[in-house]
């Protein structure tokens, strides 16, 4: 199975690779990104919802897809409940395909066909989680074409061929196709579009081995958070790790940029958690969190954007926000890694672990930054800190770090992790393979010992060290180099000595030689 999962994903990956290059033409590969994954969402949800309502249906030989709009709008009602909106049949994407060569208001049809979408949902609780979802999806703008005709020949394109994609059926976990085109796309697109397009896209290994971390001993979690959800690939791989069902109340995330915001909405529709499932919001958690009502969280994750401004203590409010006065003292506003750091200690469970990936200043930066060392390792909140390989992420090649955070730790310790060398190079990037992925994991559950690679740590003796919690301040690194022999190199130079006096004897002579002549 594995070998044709293999195949498939590949073929997969090719066929999305040739659509992103065929059809982008003008448009710039990060821009365009928004027609692909908006087209393959509407697909996506056109078959999800079709094979819902057929399963319902004791008939074998009923296809929702064939029947009028009319015979549809009965079912309306329940399947909004059920799904979160509604699709007529006229209006799924089968259908569409089907007369868009023909079709000389495509443009004008798709646009209708997703504010229908979007107004089923009106008035229902699924409303917040749908509205927006298309609105970077902009059918009338010039890069698609600078006239209606042209447009619309790249709208038929990009039907067709998101229709020729070998999806499977959407409910076969183990392929996941949907899913895995989507993030297949992201790293395509994170990966060509530098800084702008990838500093809010994890690597999939990363997700993983920070969701692994998590969810260490458990089987299941109420609920899982990200303050800075980005497309939402670190909380997504909680229902791979786990299994959907086994996030019990669902999946939590705020975004400030509107664009992901939605890329991170579909992207939990396209891994088929409905909209009762999750809850993301849009806006600045440090100034506006809007999930008061929803913590503690059992499981917590996030690659926050590094040593970015912040309000910090220019806004008076901030330093008695319960979030960050136990501290005493505020992140620096030109950087607000750690006010990120407080704000997930603050709303984690008291038997939750968090796990943030960090820029490596914030171990050993003085001022504020130490008193907020200061505090968390004298309430022995800080359980692990593992330094990373460089090069790992997309618009960055910095070595970066993770700090777990634990609020019932069975020690006074630390544990200190030098991953550095744990990575295999890609064709772009360094990766972490599976291989390099166990080790770390192991050694943090081990939570022991490992020469050059993992050290325990007394906190009194971090204390000492002025709260610098660098990963190489703790554990040494292997001395590569090699042991010479003085006697035996002495021997060497002095034999390298005579040959060389031997060699200038005989050029004199040559040319004493040819000078006599």
């Amino acid at each position: 199975m594995n070998n044709k999962k293999e195949t498939e994903r590949a073929e997969l990956h090719r066929s999305i690779w040739q659509i992103a290059n065929q059809l982008r033409g003008s448009v710039d590969g990060w821009d365009f990104k928004q027609y692909v994954l908006g087209m393959l969402f509407y697909r996506f949800i056109s078959e999800n919802l079709t094979k819902y309502i057929n399963d319902t249906e004791p008939n074998d030989d009923f296809d929702y897809a064939n029947i009028s709009d009319e015979q549809a709008e009965y079912g309306r009602g329940d399947t909004v409940k059920e799904k979160g909106f509604y699709i007529l049949p006229s209006e799924l994407f089968v259908n569409v395909v089907k007369k868009a060569r023909n079709d000389p208001n495509l443009n004008e049809t798709i646009s209708k066909v997703f504010k229908n979408i979007e107004n089923s949902a009106h008035g229902t609780e699924s409303e917040n989680d749908i509205k927006g979802l298309f609105d970077d999806f902009n059918v009338n703008s010039n890069k698609l074409g600078n006239t209606v005709e042209q447009r619309n020949k790249k709208l038929t394109d990009l039907l067709e061929s998101i229709a020729d994609l070998k999806l499977g059926n959407y409910s076969d976990n183990t392929i996941d196709a949907f899913g895995d085109a989507y993030e297949y796309l992201m790293t395509m697109y994170a990966s060509n579009a530098g800084k702008s397009g990838g500093e809010f896209f994890t690597p999939q290994e990363v997700s993983e081995l920070l969701a692994e971390i998590t969810t260490v001993g458990k089987k299941e979690v109420n609920k899982v958070y990200d303050p800075c959800c980005g497309s939402g690939s670190l909380l997504l791989k909680f229902a791979k790790v786990l299994g959907r069902d086994n996030v019990r109340q669902g999946f939590y995330g705020q975004e400030i940029n509107i664009t992901t915001f939605n890329l991170c909405r579909i992207n939990m529709f396209l891994h088929d958690i409905n909209y009762e499932k999750f809850d993301i919001a849009h806006g600045d958690t440090l100034t506006t969190p809007k999930h008061w009502d929803d913590e503690p969280f059992d499981a917590i994750v996030s690659n926050p954007p590094y040593s970015i401004n912040w309000e910090g203590d220019a806004n008076p409010i901030l330093i008695n926000d319960p979030r960050f006065s136990p501290a005493g003292v505020l992140a620096p506003k030109s950087k607000a890694d750690l006010a990120f750091t407080m704000h997930m200690l603050s709303w984690l469970s008291t038997s939750g672990t968090a796990a943030i990936v960090e820029f490596p200043g914030v171990l050993y930066r003085g001022g504020a930054e130490q008193k907020i060392r200061k505090y968390l390792i004298d309430n022995n909140y800080i359980d692990t800190v593992i330094q990373l390989p460089p090069d790992l992420f997309f618009g960055t090649t910095i070595a970066t770090c993770v700090i777990i955070l634990k609020k019932s730790k069975k020690d006074n310790k630390t544990l200190f992790i030098d991953a550095s060398a744990e990575f295999v190079r890609g064709s772009a990037k360094n990766t972490l393979s599976e291989e390099n992925r166990k080790k770390i994991l192991n050694a943090y559950i081990a939570r022991e010992d490992v020469e050059h690679f993992a050290k325990l740590v007394d906190n009194s003796a971090i204390a000492e060290n002025d709260y610098n919690i660098a990963v190489s301040s703790y554990v040494e690194q292997k001395d590569t180099r090699k042991v010479v022999n003085i006697d035996e190199l002495n021997k060497k130079i002095a034999e390298i000595i005579a040959r060389q006096q031997v060699l200038r004897a005989s050029i004199d002579q040559i040319v004493g030689e040819i000078e006599g002549n």
